[in-house]
């Protein structure tokens, strides 16, 4: 009996989509050296990584309008992924980053931080940030969403890795 099947189906494995949210475009030398070591990460771990300074390449920045058009494309990548990776190091950290996380935080996107700077900038003795970047995070085990090295990106132990191996 023949059900008709196809002998050569294929499963089509749909990846998570990160969000980069980062600092690191803006200068060549951190767009070189910093960068790459992240994406590469989050893309051992099976994301799929929207990285805006990539994905706006095709901007033509000598064109009135540019900035509108930049700050378009990223805030429909922001509603389109799954969830946002957001590098916040500095005191405070980037503001265009934090838009971004807020804009993430709303939509209820899953939300991971990067910040492998060792200086505090916080309002709280619990939080190494201002309080209100946290609000996207769960109350309790919020350090599961909180990497401070490239390797604890990697970690099996970490809500990063159980986010993206989820069906």
């Amino acid at each position: 009996m023949h059900l008709g099947l196809c002998s050569n189906w294929e499963t089509k494995v749909t990846r998570k989509t990160i969000y980069l949210a980062s600092p690191y475009g803006f200068s060549q030398q951190q767009k070189a050296l910093l960068l790459p070591p992240i994406v590469q990460a989050l893309e051992a771990l099976g994301a799929e990584v929207w990285e805006p300074f990539e994905r706006n390449n095709q901007v033509d920045f000598s064109q009135v309008g540019w900035a509108y058009q930049v700050a378009q494309a990223d805030f429909n990548d922001v509603k389109n992924c799954d969830g946002i990776f957001a590098v916040v190091n500095g005191t405070p950290p980037d503001e265009g980053v934090m838009v971004e996380l807020g804009m993430a935080i709303a939509l209820h996107k899953a939300i991971f931080l990067f910040r492998d700077d060792f200086r505090r900038c916080t309002d709280s003795e619990l939080y190494p940030l201002n309080l209100m970047v946290f609000s996207g995070l769960p109350e309790k085990n919020w350090e599961d969403y909180y990497y401070t090295s490239l390797d604890e990106v990697k970690s099996e132990q970490k809500a990063l890795y159980r986010w993206l191996s989820a069906a």
